[in-house]
C-alpha cells in the first residue's frame, strides 16, 4: 500500500513548527524529524513535493529542499526517481501517535499538550472561574465532606444526588427526566466518546452538520465510522439535506449542536428541532444532541431537542458544566432513554469505573445556582464579544462575521483568502489559529475561506491578538494569494 502525506494534514501535524531559534530550514527539519519519531510519520510514507509543501507553509521552496536534504544525509528521508521522498523504508517501525488517524481535531489539541507562551492560541476556548466554582468548593469541604469521606465504593452513573440535580435541571427546561436516564461522565467530550462506542462501528455512517467540532467527529472517525456532512443555515441543519441522507447512507446516529452550534454559533430553531426530532422516530436513527457548547446565552433559547421528539425518538442529549463554571471542572452528563443510559453507563466503567465524587459534590451545588451562574458567564462574554468586533471593525474592516447568537467564539469570513495559508502567516505574528477546513464534516476545503476566533480572553489579550493579526493580514495581502509567488517568502 502506497502511503501519501498529504499536504494539508501534514501542515496541521507541523503545528508551530516555525517558532524558535536557527535557520529555518533547520527548524523545520527538526519538527519533520519529531514527526518520524513519534510515529506520526511511519517508514516508507511518501511527503508532499518540496513545492508543495513551500506554498502551503509560505516560505520559499529553498527552505523545504534544504530540510529535506538534511534530513537524507541523516538517514531519517530517501528518494528515489519517479517516487518522490519518502520515510526511509529501512527505519524500524514505531508505536502509533495517539492521534486518531485521518483526523481532523489535532491541531485543535495540540496546545493543550505543548505550550508556547510566546503564542497566542485560538484553538481552544477559555472558561475561567468566576467564583461561583470556588464558593460551590469551600461549601463542599465545610459541609458534605464527611459523608463523602464515607462513601467506599463507585458509582458509574454518578451520585445520585447530581443525576436529581441533572434531572431536575432539564425539568426546569421543559424536559421531564428521571435520574434513571442519566449518566455522569468526565466532561461532555467523554459523553460523546462513550455515545460512539456503543452506537459506532467501522463503516458506520454519521450525519453531521457542517462545519463541525473537529474534536467529536475524530470521535466518530475513530470508531471506523464514515462522515456524511450536511450543510447549516440560519436557522440549523438543512433538513432537506437530513431526509435525503438518510434515504441515501441509512445513518446510525445523527450528530447536532442545536444550541449554539460550534464554530457558527447559530442557534437551531424550534422548527428544526421538531422535523428532527420526528425523523428521527420515523427513520429509527438516534440523535446525539450535544449542548456543551455554551458561554452567551440567549434569552429565547428553546428546549432541548429531546423535548421535541415524538414517543419513539432515540435522542441523546450531552452537556456538561465546564463552560458555564470553570473548565478545569471535568463534570458532564448524557441523558437518554433509560435502557440506553444503561448500556452506556457499562460503557463508562470500562473507560474509568466512576468519575471523583468530591467534583460532583461541587457539581450538584453549582446545579442549585446554574441560571445565575449562565447569567454571569454570559454577560462577560457579551462585553468580550463587543470589544472583539470593535477591534475587527477598526483594525480589520475587510473581515466579514455574523454576530453569533451564542457561544464563545466568531466565525469570520476571510475575503478572497485561503485560510490555511493565512493560519501559516499568522504563526509567524505569534497567532495559533484553526482554519474552516479542520472545522470541516467533509473532510474537504469548502470552508476555506473561514476560521474560528474565540473571543474569551481578557482585554489586553485581546487586543494583542487583534494587533498581530491584521500584521499578519497585511502581510498575506501584500503577497496575494497561496500559490502566486510560491518563492518569494522567507520567514
Amino acid at each position: 500500500m502506497d502511503l501519501v502525506r498529504q499536504t494539508d494534514e501534514l501542515v496541521d501535524a507541523l503545528g508551530n513548527w516555525s517558532a524558535g531559534n536557527g535557520a529555518l530550514y533547520r527548524r523545520l527539519a527538526a519538527s519533520l524529524h519529531g514527526l518520524v519519531d513519534q510515529g506520526t510519520l511511519v517508514p516508507g510514507e511518501r511527503l508532499p513535493s518540496e513545492r508543495s509543501l513551500a506554498t502551503a507553509l509560505r516560505i520559499s521552496r529553498t527552505t523545504v529542499v534544504s530540510a529535506y536534504d538534511h534530513l537524507r544525509e541523516e538517514g531519517i528521508l530517501e528518494s528515489r526517481q519517479g517516487s518522490g521522498t519518502r520515510v526511509c523504508s529501512t527505519r524500524s517501525p514505531v508505536r502509533a501517535d495517539g492521534w486518531t488517524a485521518g483526523g481532523n481535531g489535532n491541531p485543535i489539541y495540540r496546545n493543550l499538550l505543548q505550550t508556547d507562551e510566546s503564542v497566542i492560541s485560538a484553538s481552544c476556548l477559555n472558561t475561567p472561574d468566576l467564583g461561583g466554582v470556588e464558593a460551590a468548593v469551600r461549601e463542599v469541604v465545610a459541609e458534605d465532606l464527611p459523608a463523602l469521606m464515607a462513601e467506599s465504593t463507585y458509582y458509574p452513573r454518578g451520585l445520585m444526588a447530581l443525576r436529581e440535580a441533572i434531572s431536575e435541571y432539564y425539568g426546569r427546561r421543559g424536559l421531564p427526566t428521571r435520574p434513571d436516564q442519566i449518566v455522569v461522565t468526565t466532561g461532555a467530550h467523554q459523553a460523546v466518546a462513550l455515545v460512539a462506542q456503543l452506537y459506532l462501528r467501522p463503516g458506520s455512517p454519521v450525519l453531521a452538520e457542517d462545519p463541525s467540532f473537529a474534536g467529536c467527529l475524530d470521535l466518530f472517525r475513530d470508531r471506523g465510522a464514515t462522515i456524511h456532512p450536511v450543510p447549516l443555515d440560519s436557522q440549523g441543519i438543512d433538513p432537506n439535506g437530513v431526509r435525503r441522507a438518510m434515504t441515501e447512507h441509512n445513518p446510525h446516529l445523527v450528530y447536532v449542536m442545536p444550541s449554539y452550534h460550534n464554530p457558527t454559533g447559530t442557534m437551531m430553531s424550534p422548527a428544526r428541532r421538531r422535523e428532527l426530532g420526528e425523523m428521527s422516530a420515523r427513520h429509527r436513527v438516534p440523535v446525539l444532541e450535544d449542548s456543551a457548547y455554551t458561554g452567551i446565552r440567549s434569552a429565547d433559547e428553546p428546549a432541548p431537542l429531546a423535548a421535541y421528539a415524538p414517543r419513539g425518538a432515540e435522542v441523546i442529549s450531552v452537556d456538561s458544566l465546564s463552560k458555564v463554571g470553570w473548565a478545569g471542572l471535568r463534570v458532564g452528563w448524557l441523558r437518554a432513554p433509560a435502557e440506553m443510559a444503561l448500556r452506556l453507563s457499562r460503557r463508562k466503567v470500562l473507560a474509568d469505573l466512576a468519575g471523583p465524587l468530591l467534583d460532583q459534590a461541587v457539581a450538584v451545588r453549582l446545579l442549585d445556582r446554574y441560571d445565575e451562574l449562565a447569567r454571569r458567564r454570559s454577560e462577560e462574554l457579551r462585553t468580550a464579544l463587543a470589544h472583539m468586533e470593535s477591534l475587527l471593525r477598526r483594525d480589520l474592516p475587510e473581515w466579514r462575521w455574523r454576530t453569533p447568537e451564542g457561544g464563545a467564539a466568531l466565525w469570520v469570513h476571510l475575503p478572497g483568502a485561503n485560510a490555511r495559508a493565512f493560519a501559516q502567516v499568522a504563526l509567524c505574528h505569534g497567532v495559533e489559529l484553526v482554519p474552516g477546513p479542520v472545522m470541516s464534516a467533509s473532510g474537504d476545503d469548502r470552508h476555506a475561506e473561514y476560521f474560528r476566533l474565540p473571543f474569551a480572553y481578557d482585554r489586553a489579550t485581546r487586543e494583542e491578538l487583534v494587533w498581530r493579526l491584521a500584521r499578519a493580514w497585511h502581510e498575506l495581502d501584500r503577497h496575494g494569494p497561496v500559490g502566486s509567488h510560491p518563492d518569494a517568502l522567507v520567514v
